[in-house]
């Protein structure tokens, strides 16, 4: 499968990938115009995206640049901590991080699509005093960019991986087992999953 050439989105070196995407379309330009304002809203209100995805998938709660959990729109140099179904991260307490790199907002030029992106790396732990490395199953070269986007008459969001690969850089014996067989399973296709639950479930019907 040949990877997606996205605007915005980093160029695919090393590793796994996905492209996650989904839609929804509608009668007429206002209609779509109304549904991509209300998009906007769940796509920035982060800590609700479990909510959003359904039970059963990923938890994201949204920190600041200090570590401490925030209840408001992600700006860069924010942390993601996310809880994965499954085992966690047993040196982050659990939880994989990562931090907001890039929010940007425009239109792609080639199809003239409205759209609005944040993109996300594998980060430390800001909650810990002397966080050290990476938390997470991935290493520190990979990316999530989550984008929603808006044409004449349908809606999107979409969630693009890149450069996906087990993260082992100082991790103890047992993060680099669980690492390794998230990650195993992320390239596979079984975190694709949860991804488009959360792409789905941020198209729902109000």
């Amino acid at each position: 499968m040949i990877v997606k050439q996205i605007p915005g989105v980093p160029e695919q070196v090393r590793g796994g990938y996905h492209d996650t995407e989904s839609s929804r379309c509608f009668e007429n330009e206002e209609n779509a115009y109304q549904e991509f304002s209300f998009l906007k809203q769940r796509f920035l209100n982060i800590n609700r995206w479990k909510e959003y995805a359904g039970e059963g998938s990923a938890d994201f709660c949204l920190y600041n640049s200090e570590g401490n959990p925030v209840e408001r729109p992600p700006v860069a140099g924010d942390y993601i901590r996310i809880d994965i179904p499954g085992p966690g991260n047993i040196e982050a307490k659990g939880f994989d991080w990562v931090q907001v790199k890039k929010i940007s907002t425009g239109f792609l030029k080639e199809n003239e699509k409205e759209n609005m992106l944040i993109e996300c790396s594998p980060s430390i732990d800001p909650t810990q005093p002397d966080p050290g490395h990476i938390a997470h199953f991935y290493s520190e070269d990979a990316t999530s960019t989550f984008m929603i986007s808006k044409d004449e008459k349908c809606i999107y969001a979409c969630i693009y991986g890149r450069n996906e690969q087990p993260n082992f850089k100082n991790a103890g014996i047992p993060d680099k087992i669980r690492n390794s067989l998230i990650a195993i399973g992320g390239i596979a296709g079984i975190s694709k999953m949860e991804w488009k639950a959360l792409t789905e479930g941020l198209l729902k019907e109000r």
